[in-house]
């Protein structure tokens, strides 16, 4: 099992409260709709769903939806949040890494979101992700994902940050510490979490380590190719804006070509 997300994936949905999954997936199905063939897209794999926000959203618009992620607690909490939503048809959830997932069956739409791509810092990881979305592609299906988007990330360089968020139970206070590698385009990011529990008061601290690989055009359009995809189009992630020096997060939308002969 994965180490990281291991305590985080607790507080993983109260800390991004302010995330709206809801918009996200409205923005990611029309961008899939844009660059579809004729034929429809029914079955989606989301690789790397952690808590399976996305994929109780998919599910509500009638998806048939396959979340795949290497965290067990987080395919926990995902699997309790269906059983509570009565969504049918029910996402369903895989314990696996993307690295080397293979499924045995075809999907539309593979999607990895929440940069979830910059989770794999070698180009080895990288390229065996994108082998893994091909996989699960006949030709023309589509594969959309977000990642840190190096050139943005250089220029306005990784800075301190605290967040605070509660609910009826806990109170966390959240300070997010990175560290930029440039000579690896990676970044170190330290999360220090402190953790008030409402009920007794009682408080502890927890202390992860993300390591985030930012990314370049010219080596996703590489790697997709090595994968046998096509980047069709490439924006800022939810606007639909040119990538800019302030375009932190970018999305691809990439086409899985005919088979090699």
């Amino acid at each position: 099992m994965s180490t990281i997300f291991q305590q985080y994936s607790h507080y993983y949905d109260l800390l991004n409260t302010d995330k709206d999954y809801g918009r996200e997936t409205d923005y990611v199905l029309a961008l899939a709709q844009r660059f579809a063939s004729s034929q429809p897209l029914m079955e989606v794999l989301n690789l790397g769903c952690g808590t399976g926000c996305h994929d109780l959203h998919l599910a509500g618009q009638g998806y048939q939806v396959t979340g795949v992620d290497r965290s067990e607690t987080m395919l926990t909490i995902a699997t309790r949040a269906v059983a509570e939503s009565a969504i049918h048809p029910a996402p369903s959830f895989v314990l696996g890494n993307i690295t080397s997932l293979r499924l045995d069956k075809k999907f539309d739409l593979v999607l990895s979101l929440f940069h979830v791509v910059s989770y794999h810092t070698t180009n080895e990881e990288l390229q065996n992700a994108m082998h893994t979305a091909a996989a699960h592609l006949e030709p023309g299906g589509l594969f959309i994902f977000d990642f840190w988007y190096g050139p943005a990330v250089l220029h306005e360089k990784p800075t301190v940050r605290v967040k605070r968020v509660e609910d009826e139970t806990f109170a966390l206070r959240r300070i997010t510490e990175p560290v930029l590698h440039d000579n690896t385009n990676t970044v170190e990011v330290n999360f220090e979490i402190d953790i008030t529990t409402k009920t007794d008061g009682s408080r502890q601290t927890m202390r992860e380590t993300h390591i985030m690989r930012y990314l370049f055009l010219p080596e996703i359009t590489a790697l997709l190719h090595h994968a046998n995809l096509t980047l069709l189009n490439v924006e800022e992630w939810l606007t639909g804006h040119v990538p800019s020096l302030n375009s932190w997060n970018v999305c691809c939308i990439a086409k899985k070509n005919p088979s090699r002969k």
